[in-house]
Order: structure tokens, then C-alpha cells, then sequence
């Protein structure tokens, strides 16, 4: 299932939430503008490679790939494809607005790039411990804004866990936040568990990325927001 919109109302236009977005899309309308040949070696140099806290890294690894301390933070604007882009713009749009509305312009900023990085820091221990090929599966550059997405889905569960999401194709139906978000990330854990039995699985994605930004989002929501959520106006408002 897509989500399509929620019911949960703001206090003001979350311009942040705007802001990543289209940062995201400016940065793979550059990235894959000539091609995608050209895509993927920008993918390689600005991808965060968990071998590059850990080597060593395989030879296939270009030299001039970034720090990790600083590819961390360029990956997660790199994307692979439009349908990796629309994905995770489409929950973005939906559930960052009313993360956003609760911890603040600034503080929303900080927290979803913090999240970034806890996804990547969960999805690089794994790898590096985990992993069967580890030398090989640590060379993979990791790119998406998916871990810090996650984040938002998990601090957004904890917030308004009632509110009401339409999705397709069940767009007669709104699903309450709670199933929804749990299906997703109880799929998250599954896919998981499967990536480390079967490698080949994961289909490239980094599932301990999603997992590590949503337990990230979910246990520090309520210790950093500054105000409570908007709850649904009722027929008389």
C-alpha cells in the first residue's frame, strides 16, 4: 500500500519538510541529467560506504569516494531512480509535515539529519559484523533518504498514532497510522531477517537502515518536541 494523504492537520506550512523535498529532486535532476552512466558514478563517489569506517574496502571502490564522515550526509540526498525518488518524497510529504508542526523548523532539520546518520550507523554495524561477504557487502554504496525517512515514520507512530491514512489501493478506506506504519515496519523486519539468510534478497536495499532511523524517530520524538500534535477537527469545529 501507498500512502496518499493523512487527516492530521498543522499549525503552519511546514517549509522544511518543503525544503528537503526539493532539494532531494534538485539534486537527482543533476545527478541523472546525462544519463545513467553518469548517475551512477556520481552514486559511487557520493555514497556512503560502510567500508570506509571499517576497510578494507574491495577494488572496485573508487579513490576519490568521499569521507565517510561527509558522504553520510551526501547520501542522503543521492538517490538510484524517479521510483526510488517518488517513494520516499511521497512519505516525506505525507508524515514529515506533522513531525516537523511538533519539534519545529530548526529542530526538525537537525533531527531528520540525525536520523540520517542513525540509519546508517545501524545499517553499517550490521554489515560489517553480519554480513557473509563482508569486504564485498561493505563496498556497496548506500544512497536514499529512506533512514531518515524512517525516522519520521517512527516518530510520527508515536504521536498520532490514531490518525487516519488513505492509501492505495484501499482509497476508500483510512487506515489508521498505527496499522499502516506497523505493517510497514514489521515488513522492514522481516525483509530484514531474510537479507541475512539470504543475501541476494535484500534487492539492494539497506533494510537495518530503515529499521535503525524508525527506532531512532520513535524513542526521541517525545523528548524533543516542543509542542503536541493537532488532532483531527471534529464536525462542529
Amino acid at each position: 500500500m501507498l500512502p496518499l494523504s493523512d487527516d492530521a492537520p498543522v499549525r503552519r506550512r511546514p517549509l522544511v519538510t518543503y525544503a528537503l523535498i526539493l532539494v532531494n529532486v534538485a539534486v537527482f535532476a543533476w545527478a541523472a541529467h546525462s544519463g545513467e552512466r553518469l548517475l551512477d558514478a556520481r552514486i559511487f563517489h557520493y555514497g556512503y560506504y560502510p567500508c570506509s569506517v571499517d576497510g578494507p574496502c574491495a577494488d572496485f571502490v573508487p579513490a576519490d569516494h568521499l569521507a565517510a564522515a561527509l558522504a553520510v550526509f551526501t547520501a542522503m540526498f543521492m538517490h538510484a531512480s524517479w521510483v526510488h525518488l517518488g517513494g520516499n518524497m511521497l512519505f516525506l510529504w505525507i508524515f514529515g509535515n506533522n513531525v516537523e508542526d511538533v519539534l519545529g523548523r530548526g529542530r526538525f532539520l537537525l533531527w531528520y539529519l540525525a536520523g540520517g546518520i542513525a540509519a546508517m550507523a545501524a545499517q553499517t554495524v550490521v554489515t560489517l559484523h553480519e554480513a557473509g561477504d563482508t569486504v564485498r557487502a561493505a563496498s556497496i554504496p548506500n544512497v536514499g533518504a529512506s533512514g531518515a525517512i524512517a525516522a519520521v515514520l517512527g516518530a510520527y507512530l508515536m504521536i498520532l498514532p490514531f490518525a487516519r491514512v488513505r492509501t492505495f489501493p484501499l482509497v476508500i478506506l483510512r487506515i489508521p497510522a498505527a496499522f499502516f506504519i506497523g505493517l510497514w515496519f514489521y515488513l522492514q523486519l522481516r525483509a530484514a531477517d531474510d537479507s541475512l539468510v539470504h543475501p541476494a534478497s535484500g534487492g539492494g536495499v539497506a533494510f537495518f537502515a530503515h529499521i535503525g532511523g524508525f527506532v531512532f524517530g520513535a524513542a526521541t520524538i517525545r523528548f524533543l518536541m516542543i509542542r503536541r500534535p493537532m488532532r483531527r477537527l471534529s464536525p462542529r469545529a
